[in-house]
């Protein structure tokens, strides 16, 4: 195998994310609430976290630029 199962960034935002849920997770549990509702707060925080670090992190840039570049025969201006 050439490539690897995910890239840099998915992981990072993957690793965020499940970061985040963790941690709010053991705050709600540290709170004094039960561990079903430690469990649901963190699977949702998980979930906004991997929405949220998506949006935040910077998308990967082609290699070779993009498609629309070249089939208008250059830069634009």
């Amino acid at each position: 195998m050439d490539h690897p199962l995910l890239t840099a960034r998915s992981a990072l935002v993957l690793l965020l994310g499940l970061l985040a849920g963790f941690a709010a997770a053991a705050l709600t549990a540290w709170a004094g609430s039960g561990v079903p509702h430690s469990v649901l707060c963190g699977a949702g925080s998980a979930g906004l976290g991997v929405g949220f670090f998506n949006w935040l992190v910077a998308p990967e840039q082609p290699v070779g630029g993009s498609r629309d570049t070249e089939a208008a025969g250059g830069s634009r201006g």
